[in-house]
Parts: C-alpha cells; sequence; structure tokens
C-alpha cells in the first residue's frame, strides 16, 4: 500500500500572522511556522495503514524553503520519504492553482493506492485543495472521514455530520481526506527524529513537473486579496461594581449593544 500525504507548513497559530505588503500575500517566512496540525492526522493514518500491512508513506509539500520543516516533521514521525516543490513561480497561487501542482507532483511520483490529506489547513481552512485534486487525478473523493477501513481493492469511512453520521465506499485507489477525530498522531521520538535525517527528500521545480510558471502564481490565480487590515489592540473592559443593581447594569449593556 503505498500512500501520498499532502502537508502544508503553515503560519503558527500563536505567532503574530500577517500580509506581505507587497502584493497581499500571507507572510510565510516572516513569522514562524510549522506542519499544519490537522495535517498530522493525515499522516498518523497514513503511518497506521502501512504499518499494519506493507508499503510506504511518501509526504508532499508546496512552499517556499522553510516548508521543508513539515516534511522534516512528517519524516520524524515516521514517513519513509518526503518531496518538496519550491519555486518562486508558485508564490500567491490560489486553491486551483495549487491543486494543479500537487496533481502534477503525485503524478510525477507514481500511482499511489491513497492520496491522503488533512481536512483543511489551519491558515485557509477552506477544505477545497482534497476535491479539486481528485478531480484532477480523476480519483473517487472520500472526504472528512472520522473513521477508516480498508478491504482488499476499497476503503469505507463514516463521516460525521451535525445531525447525522454517514458511511461512504470507494473503489481504490482513492483520494481521502480525515479529520481531527480520527486517530492521535503520534509524537516524534528521539529515534525517529535521528532516521529522519537519513530519509530521502527531493525537491522539484514546476519545470520538474513539466508546468509552466503562467499556470501558477499570483497573476494566475482566480483570487487575489485586494486589501487588508490590521486588527486594532484590544481596548480595556469597562468595570462594574454590582450595588444590588449589578444585573440591571448587565441587562443595559447587553441591549445598548444589541445582543438582547
Amino acid at each position: 500500500m503505498n500512500i501520498v500525504v499532502c502537508v502544508k507548513y503553515v503560519p503558527d497559530a500563536q505567532s503574530d500572522r500577517t500580509f506581505n505588503e507587497s502584493d497581499n500575500t500571507t507572510d510565510r517566512e516572516g513569522v514562524d511556522g510549522l506542519l499544519s496540525e490537522l495535517d498530522e492526522y493525515a499522516v498518523e493514518e497514513a503511518l497506521k495503514i502501512v504499518e499494519a500491512g506493507e508499503g510506504e508513506v511518501t509526504v508532499l509539500t508546496v512552499g517556499p524553503d522553510a516548508a521543508a520543516e513539515a516534511v522534516k516533521k512528517a519524516l520524524q514521525m515516521g514517513a519513509h520519504k518526503g518531496v518538496h516543490i519550491n519555486d518562486e513561480a508558485i508564490h500567491g497561487s490560489d486553491a486551483p492553482a495549487t491543486s494543479l501542482v500537487l496533481a502534477e507532483a503525485v503524478k510525477k511520483i507514481g500511482s499511489p493506492d491513497i492520496v491522503m490529506t488533512g481536512m483543511a489547513s489551519t491558515d485557509g481552512t477552506m477544505s477545497v485543495i482534497p476535491p479539486m485534486l481528485a478531480e484532477r487525478l480523476g480519483l473517487p473523493q472520500v472526504t472528512f472521514a472520522s473513521e477508516l477501513t480498508l478491504d482488499g481493492g476499497s476503503v469505507t469511512i463514516r463521516r460525521d455530520g451535525d445531525t447525522a453520521s454517514e458511511t461512504i465506499e470507494a473503489s481504490l485507489p482513492a483520494l481521502i481526506s480525515v479529520t481531527d477525530q480520527i486517530n492521535e498522531p503520534r509524537y516524534p521520538s528521539f529515534k525517529g527524529i535521528m532516521a529522519a535525517k537519513k530519509k530521502p527528500v527531493e525537491e522539484w521545480t514546476l519545470a520538474d513537473l513539466g508546468l509552466d510558471a503562467g499556470q501558477v502564481g499570483l497573476e494566475a490565480s482566480w483570487t487575489k486579496v485586494e486589501s487588508f487590515t490590521k486588527r486594532p489592540p484590544r481596548e480595556q473592559g469597562e468595570i462594574v461594581t454590582d450595588e444590588g443593581d449589578g444585573g440591571t447594569k448587565l441587562a443595559a449593556f447587553l441591549s445598548a449593544q444589541k445582543f438582547v
């Protein structure tokens, strides 16, 4: 069972995230970054599948130099090899352009039994890359899996919604996205950290994928950020002393704010 897991290097949610003033794109180099937390569940599930049988897990990422850290973390968790698509022309790519790059990279890697992703990235939170990627690869998609079972040449997942759970089956090869309910990602062990240093990581450019720079990047994207404004600093709240009329004052405040 050969699995390609698409992972993303994202700005740390605890850092001061912002945009580049030059072109209004997300600043991915001036802030601390890490492997998207939601992608760790995809890496873990892929490792569990391979460990239960045989095969290998390849992690794939698209991004600047720093994105190599996302691949490194996945390798430390136990993935067997990594591929990093790094080309300045990709900067500013939207979801359709990104899915194009990922699709061509998956094709170059080979013919995996499963292409796996997290349910969304923690910076974009759109959940649109998995279906776009499945469409480009001509694969059935089973998304938002909170439970996964493989049976020969098919996969069955459980998708939990707000009011019901759905059971979905698809034939392999397939694209699968998983939620944060499916497992508990492992922490890299010291052995895993040391072993990751010897695992192969290939770095490809657009030329290696047979893509032209005009197909991706900010100018080729369907969407752009026109402007952005930094969130104003939080103001100190009003302290109200309860002298027996605290409830009245609270109700008046809520009414003034049109909460009631």
